[in-house]
């Protein structure tokens, strides 16, 4: 391949249609979509890595990606790929935007943390018709204040393990930096969760679990105690993905942070005691 330039790519999609974002053969994703696109315009690319792959049914307004891509082509593209992209992506998935960066830039790892929203409505007539597709329904009324209070208490770096799918191999500890519950303007209870990472399922189990806080079915303590547990706990509820939505990826704006910060992100976690 010939000398390359990495690009950052802003992605979003609407992940009601799609199986994620991973490649899976004979199944539609959001990254087989993306990565046609590019090849139609650049032929052969390189490296692509995401900085968080989400499951089926996750939306995404905030995604972020890297490419390596052939130079030459990039200095034809470049004024008009976001253009050209929008001619050969499907409707419900579109790259934002693109801009050349240095090869230390890793969407995944040198990612300083993941911000997520989760939208629920309690009304008692359901949700509103145009937001059907980003908000889950709830049949009981909610204490979004006592949800508020209670999650702060998980705030920190824990093992999450209660929360996750664990997977062999990888740890399930983590660095939850905000969790926050709040009503919008039209009554819906939102979370925002904002983490270092997240493991598996994490996000749709935090918001189940204060779920079963704000219907009043569990107390605080209950919430408290799943990190101490050592194991995933079974009367955590995990939450249709429907309503989660991937919003922001924060990076240090200077380059010279992103090698240290793959390093950083790169090493096995352990939790002092």
């Amino acid at each position: 391949m010939e000398d390359t330039t990495r690009l950052r790519l802003g992605i979003a999609y609407d992940g009601a249609e799609f199986s994620g974002w991973a490649l899976q053969p004979g199944r539609r994703t959001v990254a087989a979509e993306v990565i046609r696109a590019l090849e139609l315009l650049f032929g052969e690319i390189g490296d692509f890595t995401v900085a968080g792959r989400t499951d089926a049914g996750v939306h995404a307004t905030g995604q972020v990606a890297h490419v390596d891509v052939p130079s030459g082509k990039w200095e034809e593209l470049r004024e008009r790929l976001l253009w050209r992209l929008r001619g050969i992506l499907p409707p419900d998935v579109r790259v934002v935007s693109a801009e050349a960066v240095d090869a230390s830039f890793n969407a995944r790892f040198a990612a300083q943390w993941r911000r997520y929203r989760y939208r629920v409505a309690d009304a008692t007539w359901g949700v509103n018709p145009l937001r059907r597709l980003d908000t889950l329904a709830w049949p009981r009324p909610l204490d979004v204040e006592r949800m508020h209070a209670a999650c702060r208490r998980l705030l920190g770096e824990h093992d999450f393990v209660g929360f996750c799918k664990q997977r062999e191999g990888a740890t399930t500890i983590r660095e939850l930096l905000q969790y926050d519950w709040a009503r919008d303007e039209d009554g819906t209870a939102v979370a925002t969760v904002r983490a270092d990472a997240f493991c598996h399922s994490m996000v749709r189990s935090l918001v189940g679990a204060a779920l079963a806080v704000g219907d009043g079915r569990r107390d605080e303590e209950w919430l408290a105690s799943i990190l101490t547990i050592g194991e995933r706990a079974n009367d955590v509820h995990v939450v249709g993905p429907h309503g989660l939505t991937l919003v922001e990826v924060a990076y240090s704006a200077d380059p010279a942070d992103w090698r240290a910060r793959v390093d950083l992100t790169r090493r096995v976690r352990t939790l002092e005691r």
